[in-house]
């Protein structure tokens, strides 16, 4: 049986992500910092190309090697464009249940690894493909 994602972004302008907003990936790396040695974990807005918030789903669970979305309490929000979490671990790749993940929600992925600074993130797309982001004012 072929599992199919729950949203198709790629023939949407939504899958054109191209820049992070520097406010926001601070965020993200401080939150991920605070969250420490647990994961931490949300979903990304975007707005013409640029992700600019994140939105903490609701049920989220978090653990020293995993972070739980609960999507049945996903908002109808079509700004959502994917996930971002943390790795503690300092390894700033996808595990097999990020991949999984990847392939089921979501068009830009984030990952933030110790020690959280602004040289330790990473960005994949929904296959687990590496990707550019800018960050911008």
């Amino acid at each position: 049986m072929i599992e199919l994602p729950l949203f198709d972004f790629s023939k949407d302008d939504r899958a054109n992500i191209h820049s992070i907003r520097k406010r926001t990936l601070r965020m993200i790396l401080e939150a991920s910092k605070s969250q420490f040695p647990e994961e931490f974990g949300a979903l990304l807005r975007a707005e013409k190309g640029v992700i600019r918030e994140l939105v903490l789903l609701p049920g989220t669970v978090s653990g020293h090697r995993h972070a739980i979305f609960h999507f049945s309490n996903l908002p109808i929000d079509f700004t959502i464009v994917g996930t971002v979490h943390s790795h503690p671990s300092g390894m700033c790749y996808p595990s097999q249940a990020d991949l999984e993940l990847f392939r089921k929600y979501g068009w830009i992925h984030i990952i933030a690894c110790e020690p959280f600074d602004s040289t330790s993130w990473a960005v994949f797309d929904g296959t687990g493909e590496p990707r550019e982001l800018k960050v911008v004012d």
